[in-house]
């Protein structure tokens, strides 16, 4: 792998999902009707950092993050993971010469695609759900290591299982082997589900809104830990959420995402001072603050959003701007550099 090279590129990435479900539809041949979801979306992911992934929900995040796992195929588009093409299996291809090196040109697309789960985890939204209710928790943990490291001595499984809990903050980690995920609190769940994620000290994780099924008070802990994880591992992190509050306090890049496309990204500290869309105005300007000092004027975006399937003219966000120009309706904005790595897809940023 290229030192400079990107853990993660996404390049025009479009997935779209036909929603044509009855028979009639069939037999007279009417045209399905398609949503949306992610439509020509690019960015990209450095080694050891974090990039969080907000907007509303169904602007097209978590089905971003699921293409990024090749859990979906994507419509159209490149995903790069470590420089290789891992769309192009996914769609059933297979590696080209040019990539027959990389990391995930194994002989068959299983081998691959283990060799995708050994380098990208995901870690989802709901602990209640994401582990098995029926394993223990040391079963839970051994899991990956069974299906990509085989048969392995006891004693060494154990190292393993015992190091990926306490870094989890799960200590002392035999003291939760022996239980199932129905005697843990909502907080040790997640922690499992994290440890699971890790103990293959994968490249990247992609972290789908993991605290908010959590208690406020031990959300910071799980983004600390995540945070630790980071700068211990370098391990680079893809943060799905709603919240910019917590995005605010975690990430090192924001993108905001609006009816499936990006129209701001940027380094944190620069996006949350001078935001410059004005969804991503209106999105900061309703966190709460503790102080009355701090406060700004909620920015109350008209109506609801738009039908994916049926997508406005011109500028997605016009029907519900304040501040949007007859230009808006019609010519659909591009994302631009407007400097310091920060970009904009807004008509207000032309002059």
């Amino acid at each position: 792998m290229n030192p400079t090279q990107p853990v993660l590129q996404v390049i025009d990435l479009y997935k779209y999902f036909s929603n044509r479900t009855d028979l009639m539809s069939s037999v007279h041949w009417r045209k399905p009707e398609v949503v949306k979801a992610v439509d020509g979306v690019s960015f990209s992911l450095e080694k050891g950092e974090i990039l969080a992934l907000v907007g509303e929900s169904g602007s097209g995040k978590t089905t971003t993050g699921m293409n990024v796992l090749g859990l979906q195929s994507p419509t159209n588009g490149t995903i790069l993971l470590n420089g290789y093409d891992t769309s192009e299996w996914a769609r059933g291809k297979g590696a080209t010469l040019e990539t027959r090196n990389s990391l995930f040109a194994e002989k068959t697309r299983r081998q691959r695609i283990l060799a995708l789960r050994r380098f990208a985890q995901m870690i989802f939204q709901d602990p209640y759900e994401s582990l098995n209710p029926r394993q223990k928790v040391f079963d839970i943990m051994a899991e990956p290591l069974d299906i990509h490291q085989g048969s392995i001595p006891r004693e060494e499984k154990e190292g393993i299982i015992h190091n990926s809990m306490e870094l989890c903050g799960l200590q002392p980690a035999e003291h939760f082997w022996g239980r199932y995920p129905s005697e843990l609190s909502g907080g040790q769940r997640q922690r499992i589900a994290i440890a699971s994620a890790v103990i293959l000290s994968p490249g990247l994780l992609v972290a789908d809104e993991p605290v908010s099924m959590l208690d406020v008070s031990i959300r910071a802990e799980i983004l600390n830990l995540l945070k630790n994880i980071r700068d211990k591992s370098q391990t680079s992190i893809l943060y799905i959420t709603h919240d910019l509050a917590t995005a605010s306090y975690f990430a090192d890049r924001v993108a905001v995402m609006y009816l499936g496309k990006i129209v701001e990204i940027g380094a944190c500290e620069s996006l949350f001072r001078t935001p410059r869309h004005p969804y991503t105005k209106a999105l900061l300007s309703v966190i709460p603050v503790p102080t009355l000092r701090r406060r700004k004027e909620k920015i109350i975006l008209s109506g609801e959003t738009p039908n994916p399937i049926n997508i406005p003219s011109g500028c997605r966000l016009h029907p519900r701007c304040p501040a949007a120009l007859e230009k808006c309706k019609l010519v659909e904005p591009v994302l631009q550099d407007i400097g310091l790595d920060h970009k904009v897809s807004c008509h207000l940023m032309d002059d």
